[in-house]
C-alpha cells in the first residue's frame, strides 16, 4: 500500500506542472471544466464496473454532495488554475503542502478536537513558509505573483472546507460513491459556468494540439481519478492518520519536477519556505501523544 501511495503523491506532484503547462494552452474555467469532465468519465467508468449502476442519493445527500462538490471541485479548480496562471509550479507545490494542516485546523473548529501548543507552532511555521514564498518575489504585491500564490493558498482551504463535509458523509455513503457524486455536482458546475462565459468556446480554444489533450488526460484520468482513488483506499487499509503522512512528498515531488522539467529556478527563499512548511505541517498534523500514567508510588 505505500508503494502505491508514494506513485500517488508523485502523480499529484508532476500534476503541479502539468496544469503549469497546460494554463499556457487553455483560459482558466475551461481548463478546469475539461480536466474535471475526463477526471468524471473515468470514475464512472470505474463505478460502473465496481457496482454495476450508478447510485441513487435522497434529496439530503445531494444537497452535502452539492456543498461538498462547490467548495473541493468547482471553487477548488477555478481557483488552482487561476493561481498557476499568475504563479509557478514551484510555489503550487510549497502552498499545497498547507493541506494536511489546514485540514486539521478545520477538524479542530468544527470537530471540536484540541489544538495544542505544538499545533500553533505548525500554523505559525506553515504560514511563515507560505509568507516567505510569496515575498520572495522581486517586487512582490498582489496585482503580480503574489495575487497567484493567495489564489492558491485559497483552493487549499477551500479544499480543506469541504473535506469537514465529506467525514461527515463518510459514515452514510461508501468512498467511492461518494467521491463520484461529489465529482459530478461539481464538474457539472464546472461546465455551466463555462458555457455561460463571456468567451465562447471554439475548436481552437478546445482542441489546441495533441500534447495539452495528452496533459489533460493525463491530469483528468491519473492525478485525479486514479489518485482519489488510491488515497481513498489507502485511508480504508491504513487509516487517515497514517495515509496523511504521504502528502509530504506531493511538495517535494512537485518543486523536483517544476525545476527539472520546467527549469524553474530554485532560491534559498524556496528552500527556507519549504522548510518550515514542511516542519509546520509535521507538527500541525501529529496526533497528541498519549498521557503515560506516573507509577504509583
Amino acid at each position: 500500500m505505500q508503494a502505491w501511495l508514494l506513485l500517488g503523491m508523485l502523480v499529484w506532484g508532476v500534476n503541479v506542472s502539468a496544469v503549469k503547462v497546460l494554463t499556457g494552452f487553455f483560459e482558466a474555467l475551461p481548463l478546469a471544466a475539461l480536466r474535471m469532465v475526463v477526471a468524471c468519465m473515468a470514475l464512472s467508468a470505474i463505478l460502473l464496473w465496481r457496482r454495476g449502476g450508478v447510485p441513487v442519493f435522497g434529496m439530503r445527500r445531494l444537497a452535502a454532495l452539492a456543498g461538498c462538490g462547490f467548495l473541493m471541485v468547482y471553487a477548488n479548480q477555478i481557483l488552482f488554475a487561476l493561481g498557476l496562471q499568475r504563479s509557478t509550479a514551484t510555489n503550487g507545490a510549497l502552498i499545497m503542502a498547507l493541506s494536511p494542516l489546514v485540514s486539521a485546523l478545520m477538524a479542530a473548529l468544527v470537530f471540536r478536537e484540541a489544538l495544542t501548543a505544538r499545533r500553533l507552532v505548525g500554523v505559525a511555521l506553515g504560514f511563515a513558509g507560505v509568507a516567505a514564498v510569496v515575498l520572495s518575489h522581486p517586487g512582490a504585491s498582489l496585482s503580480h505573483a503574489g495575487l497567484g500564490d493567495l489564489l492558491l493558498a485559497l483552493s487549499v482551504v477551500s479544499f480543506a472546507v469541504g473535506g469537514v463535509g465529506v467525514q461527515r458523509l463518510a459514515r452514510q455513503i461508501d468512498p467511492l460513491s461518494m467521491s463520484w457524486g461529489i465529482y459530478v455536482m461539481g464538474t457539472a458546475m464546472l461546465v455551466l459556468h463555462t458555457l455561460l462565459g463571456p468567451s465562447p468556446l471554439g475548436a481552437a480554444q478546445l482542441f489546441p494540439g495533441a500534447w495539452p489533450w495528452a496533459l489533460v488526460l493525463f491530469s483528468g484520468v491519473a492525478a485525479t481519478a486514479a489518485g482519489n482513488l488510491i488515497w481513498n483506499r489507502a485511508i480504508s487499509v491504513i487509516g487517515v492518520a497514517r495515509t496523511a503522512v504521504f502528502l509530504y512528498w506531493v511538495p517535494v515531488f512537485g518543486v523536483a519536477v517544476a525545476a527539472l522539467l520546467l527549469g524553474e529556478v530554485l532560491s534559498w527563499w524556496h528552500l527556507f519556505g519549504f522548510a518550515a512548511v514542511m516542519s509546520g505541517t509535521w507538527l500541525g498534523t501529529r496526533p497528541a501523544a498519549a498521557a503515560v500514567p506516573k507509577p504509583a508510588p
